[in-house]
């Protein structure tokens, strides 16, 4: 059974538009330790929703980890980590910041009680919650 994760990006800088189009990416520029260390436990397989921030606020679509977390090949940092991941489906419907906390067994979710944290790991049910919100019309 994969885990579940939750990676914010800026649309402007990186959107899910342009995971789409590219098919694949090196998901770079973390450099946060508590984000570092939700990257370090990564798996081959695992799904992310991506959520964009900005104006946004949004879980828009979602991805899949190729692979394991590992030290980023443009930075001199081992610290430093990057994951590889492939576009998924976009959501039938954005599912936004403001339904996630009006959602009650959503409150205790990172994205509401550590909402500047990047990388954020994302329970069953939370992923079934969120999922179930953003495929219904």
């Amino acid at each position: 059974m994969p885990n579940h994760w939750l990676f914010k990006t800026e649309p402007s800088v990186y959107s899910f538009q342009q995971l789409q189009k590219d098919k694949k990416t090196v998901w770079d520029g973390v450099a946060n330790n508590l984000a570092l260390k939700n990257l370090k436990d990564i798996k081959k397989g695992d799904l992310v929703f991506i959520y964009h921030t900005g104006d946004e606020k949004a879980a828009v679509g979602v991805a899949k980890a190729l692979g394991g977390a590992y030290p980023d090949p443009s930075k001199n940092d081992p610290k430093l980590l990057v994951v590889d991941v492939e576009a998924g489906k976009p959501l039938a419907k954005p599912v936004t910041l403001a339904e996630v906390k009006a959602h009650p067994k959503l409150k205790n979710f990172d994205l509401v009680r550590n909402s500047r944290l990047s990388i954020m790991k994302v329970t069953d049910e939370q992923w079934e919650i969120m999922e179930g919100m953003g495929n219904s019309k």
